[in-house]
């Protein structure tokens, strides 16, 4: 039997007990139970009422779009404006939405411009504001959300700070990092510290792309979003693994968007850049061996690529994710799971239900 096989039945095994429970009755009307979509985005009104008021003493360009939705024109280092319609802000309106598309809990984050952009003392103020209303949103709808936690990165100290404090708050499942840190890439050893106290509170990492690489080639055919998303993930994975990340923090579980973006299917030239390159001469096993040391989301827009991911990481690494409700989101993320070829149903109740529930620890 395979180690990866070997793997696979054990996770299994570990997590039945929490995965009947979300496998279990099926309300009627609906394909699977407690379905769960881990990247859903979401701005608070505190954040945004925030950034309003006191971004513009730190370089932030505010504005409203024709219809009126709050829009974020820029930020210093920031290369896109970020549009903040009532439908990611409006709980009410979020939920209607999640009954439209049979998602039972989202696991809310933000996404740009996050807080990395501005002096380390306002993006405490901004991750508090988030943190606070994250999680009054988990009270005050406890079995529909749970919270991811955004720290302000660019000063570990205070980091640290805040992820102790905000581990305590009601509902607050992981730590919201993005797969680059002002142009820094998540091995740096300042960041360490940060990985260290995760590891050791039992929080998943939940990756997600922030101003991709590429400059102004990226401004064509939108290109920053269809490719650089996803060479964004690929940075990321191959950062922690090559830089020794995932060996120093060996129970440290880290979320990748974009299905992993171009990490697993350039997997073969990282195995081999390893056997060719003195750089990487410090590397004492392949890239590979790290396939499953990360979660996966669904978001590849082809079911037959996704069962290729599949059959390369074991179902049990495949998380419900949707980026919803952004441009290049999954909007019926169970009519696409329910193409994916060759699955069982238990198999798609893993992806939709237990995996996600799982790394969330939601029982």
């Amino acid at each position: 039997m395979s180690t990866n096989r070997r793997e696979f039945l054990s996770a299994i095994a570990a997590g039945s007990a929490m995965l009947a429970g979300c496998a279990g009755n099926v309300p009627a009307g609906r394909r699977y139970a407690k379905v769960i979509d881990a990247h859903a985005h979401w701005y608070p009104r505190e954040f945004v009422t925030m950034l309003e008021k006191e971004g513009p003493a730190y370089g932030a360009k505010m504005g409203k779009t024709p219809q009126g939705y709050s829009l974020v024109q820029s930020v210093p280092g920031g290369t896109q404006a970020s549009v903040m319609p009532p439908n990611m802000i409006e709980l009410d309106l979020i939920l209607k939405e999640m009954e439209e598309r049979e998602i039972d809990m989202y696991a809310l984050s933000m996404t740009n411009p996050m807080v990395y952009w501005c002096p380390a003392q306002f993006g405490l103020k901004l991750s508090i504001a988030h943190n606070d209303a994250c999680a009054a949103a988990c009270v005050k709808y406890p079995n529909r959300f749970v919270g991811t936690i955004s720290l302000p990165m660019q000063d570990s100290k205070l980091a640290i700070q805040e992820l102790e404090r905000a581990a305590k708050l009601p509902g607050m499942r992981a730590i919201y990092l993005a797969e680059n840190i002002n142009g820094k890439n998540l091995h740096e050893k300042e960041f360490w510290p940060v990985y260290e106290r995760a590891e050791a509170l039992n929080l998943p990492l939940f990756l997600h792309n922030l101003y991709p690489t590429g400059g102004e080639r990226m401004k064509d055919f939108f290109m920053i979003n269809t490719l650089g998303n996803p060479y964004e993930a690929g940075f990321a994975a191959t950062s922690l693994v090559n830089g020794g990340v995932l060996d120093a923090f060996p129970k440290l579980d880290v979320y990748l968007p974009h299905a992993g973006g171009t990490f697993p299917w350039l997997i073969g030239r990282l195995d081999y850049g390893i056997g060719v390159s003195p750089a990487l001469k410090h590397m004492k096993q392949p890239a590979s061996a790290y396939l499953r040391r990360f979660h996966y989301d669904i978001i590849t827009h082809s079911a037959t690529i996704l069962k290729s991911l599949i059959d390369m990481v074991g179902v049990d690494r495949i998380v419900m994710g949707t980026d919803f409700p952004q441009g290049m989101a999954v909007r019926k993320p169970v009519d696409f799971v329910e193409t994916i070829p060759g699955l069982t149903r238990r198999e798609r109740e893993m992806i939709l239900s237990d995996n996600p529930a799982r790394l969330l620890k939601i029982s």
